[in-house]
């Protein structure tokens, strides 16, 4: 499912006039390109290179900001969605490259069409920005994404694992869902378009990609602690199909009893006869608030 156009685009008007390299669209190409750079794809960073221009148009076309605003994409790799950011006007344009080759190349092809900044997009400072977008590699990808969210990053344009953007965005009685997707919907609200197939990318991996968007939410958090709340949610789904009858003991504070937190939450009557993944995230913001400053990260319970 998808809402974005998808322009025709060409190697010549992605690169620009008098680029040193054009930005390669074919899985052919890709491999020229990363054979003459001597990058060899990191099997433990899950990193494949997306080879369909179309759906970095169709990424770009979900940054929904006018030029003259802020954007960071993050790894930036060899191009593709560097240059469909570009033919929309998106920018001013950071891109964060780990590997120091790549991020050459980005500079000698894009010139001073964007900024390039060189590190590592778990630990660098991350530059001010309406939006943050990225083909994320698989084995970061969370990580990533939650320091986003914990940032209050306006917009993220996501492009992950499959399996990853359904997480994020599930909703209660799912499979899927659980303390990602609670901690997701803490910080904003998530909504996914469009699945890649996995021939869209070089080398090509064995799972599936999805396209998302989270945009962050703009009143205030609504739970007091995110480290306290971060600890409740470790507590119950540690133990994801037991009954929160036998879960909420875990939290309960000094001489309170189940019942009675459970009541100041507003959950509903029959709290103890349901499992953790079947309560919304509103009921887990309630009860942080209740416990508000009761229970420390990473104590024993």
């Amino acid at each position: 499912m998808s809402r974005t156009s998808t322009a025709s685009s060409s190697r010549r008007s992605a690169a620009g006039d008098g680029a040193a390299h054009a930005v390669p669209e074919t899985p052919d190409e890709v491999r020229a390109a990363l054979d003459a750079l001597g990058v060899r794809p990191s099997k433990e960073w899950g990193q494949s290179f997306l080879t369909d221009p179309f759906i970095a148009d169709a990424e770009a076309a979900l940054v929904e900001l006018p030029p003259g605003r802020p954007v960071t994409e993050i790894g930036g790799g060899l191009g593709v969605l560097t240059a469909a950011l570009l033919r929309r006007g998106i920018g001013p344009l950071t891109v964060i490259e780990r590997d120091r080759r790549l991020a050459r190349f980005l500079t000698t092809t894009f010139g001073d069409r964007i900024r390039v900044v060189t590190g590592d997009a778990l630990t660098v400072t991350l530059p001010p920005a309406d939006a943050v977008v990225g083909n994320l590699p698989y084995s970061v990808a969370t990580p990533i994404l939650l320091r986003l969210f914990a940032a209050r990053t306006p917009r993220v344009v996501f492009l992950v694992q499959r399996e990853v953007a359904e997480r994020i965005a599930a909703g209660p009685g799912s499979k899927k869902y659980g303390r990602l997707s609670i901690i997701s919907q803490l910080f904003g609200s998530v909504e996914l378009f469009r699945t890649v197939n996995s021939a869209a990318f070089t080398p090509r991996p064995e799972v599936e990609s999805r396209v998302g968007v989270h945009v962050a939410r703009r009143d205030p958090l609504p739970v007091p602690s995110v480290p306290e709340f971060e600890e409740i949610l470790r507590r119950l789904f540690s133990s994801r199909r037991k009954q929160l009858s036998n879960l909420l003991p875990r939290l309960t504070p000094d001489a309170e009893g189940p019942d009675e937190l459970a009541g100041r939450a507003g959950w509903s009557a029959d709290w103890g006869h349901r499992r953790p993944e079947e309560l919304p995230p509103s009921d887990y913001f309630a009860l942080a608030r209740v416990l508000a400053g009761k229970i420390g990260p990473g104590t024993q319970s």
